[in-house]
């Protein structure tokens, strides 16, 4: 894919409509002006859960180191085991995790061993301990216990081969990765810095939380919200408070916040009436697209770039600053951070429980409550009143509904895409 070179290219192009810009369209515009941060450092593994490789990982082992038993039984020549009839060998020893069997199975022969315990010399398969008899230094093997050479057997390197690739550069570090690259024996990995972003809101109406409210006066719970969210993924965050809607402070917070971090995230400032003059005042800083996008909650967003950094200005409603940010900014982050193949949010169908309305024309993220009918098959229902204003109703939500643009009404047992939230609220 060609990247544009600058924000004001995109309103050149055909499909660019600022006063309706479908959900795709936008997600696709921002991808293509996102270039990740280059700066690698080292990280003791401990350190290094949710962050991003900024190079392949190659083991230097393998893994597992060697053929081992995949069960507890008795290790055996197969070549030794009668067809069709129980077969009776004798008993030469042990081998146990850790404390391997010293001599050579020979012909005739058979070794008591454990799951993981190394396979003794000589022994090519593994006889589950339940299909086997011992007594008297004699063990009996039933006819047909295994059907081939090599059964119940780990053959070392088949996990992993010594100089193979374990992890590409992109890749996010999880638990399991996390204890892989232990188990490899690797201590240190290389990963991309922390994205930093400064966020703030803006209205005269908000205050902090822990002063009592005025007429007319509200808490900011926004910026508690993009905090939360920002850590969820990761990243260094630095909370600039609440600027007043004032020229020169305004200037001053973006000048300010463009300077310290990758990114740049606003709360208010960007609906009708008020773009006008944070456009103006941007414009001085740097590139920026308004646009009004096609989908409910969330319509009001801005993106473009203040001096080096990105900005995103989300709306000023509860409700709609998570929807935006999960959509738009939250996979806009992971690219930043490195990440490799970021995808939107996934879907799955869902039946509805209940009719919903909506016009057609706009995508809407209506909060849902998913969970398995009486067939096993999933069912969701709404949380309720989908006011973007109604921040509870994030809360008591579990997934998205995504009701696509043509959409209008839709009846009871009607199927739609859920987007699940686990993991992110």
């Amino acid at each position: 894919m060609t990247t544009t070179r600058t924000l004001r290219e995109a309103s050149c192009a055909d499909d660019y409509d600022p006063d309706s810009m479908p959900v795709d369209r936008a997600r696709a515009l921002i991808r293509d002006y996102l270039e990740p941060v280059r700066t690698v450092e080292r990280v003791h593994i401990r350190q290094a859960l949710g962050r991003t490789l900024a190079d392949d990982v190659v083991s230097p082992i393998d893994v597992p180191g060697h053929d081992n038993s995949a069960m507890d039984g008795w290790a055996v020549r197969f070549a030794d085991l009668a067809p069709g009839v129980p077969t009776t060998l004798a008993r030469v020893g042990e081998s146990f995790a850790g404390r391997p069997h010293p001599g050579t199975v020979a012909r005739g022969e058979a070794v008591r061993i454990f799951t993981g315990a190394v396979m003794p010399a000589g022994a090519d398969t593994v006889v589950m301990q339940e299909r086997a008899e011992e007594r008297d230094g004699r063990v009996t093997i039933a006819a047909g216990a295994v059907a081939r050479a090599g059964q119940n057997r780990r053959f070392a390197g088949e996990d992993l081969k010594a100089g193979g690739v374990v992890f590409r550069r992109g890749q996010a570090l999880h638990p399991a990765e996390i204890g892989m690259l232990a188990s490899l024996g690797i201590n240190e990995v290389p990963v991309f810095r922390r994205l930093v972003a400064a966020f703030f809101s803006t209205g005269d109406e908000l205050v902090p939380i822990g002063t009592p409210l005025a007429t007319g006066q509200i808490y900011d719970s926004n910026r508690y919200t993009i905090g939360a969210m920002l850590a969820r993924l990761g990243c260094e965050s630095i909370d600039m408070g609440v600027v007043p809607d004032r020229p020169e402070a305004l200037e001053r917070a973006f000048r300010d916040a463009a300077a310290c971090a990758d990114v740049v995230i606003t709360s208010g400032g960007v609906s009708v009436g008020e773009a006008d003059f944070v456009k103006q005042l941007l414009d001085r800083l740097g590139e920026v697209v308004f646009w009004k996008i096609a989908m409910k909650p969330g319509r009001p967003l801005a993106y473009g770039r203040i001096g080096d950094a990105h900005f995103f200005g989300l709306p000023g409603n509860p409700v709609s600053v998570m929807v935006t940010f999960y959509q738009f900014v939250r996979d806009a982050l992971l690219v930043l951070q490195g990440r490799a193949n970021v995808e939107p949010l996934p879907t799955f169908r869902a039946t509805l429980v209940a009719p919903i309305r909506k016009a057609p024309g706009r995508t809407e993220f209506q909060r849902g409550v998913l969970a398995r009918a009486a067939d096993g098959s999933w069912a969701v229902r709404t949380t309720g009143d989908q006011g973007s204003g109604i921040l509870s109703s994030m809360s008591h939500a579990n997934c998205f509904i995504v009701l696509e643009t043509d959409a209008g009404n839709l009846d009871a047992g009607a199927s739609v895409d859920v987007q699940p939230l686990e993991g992110l609220i």
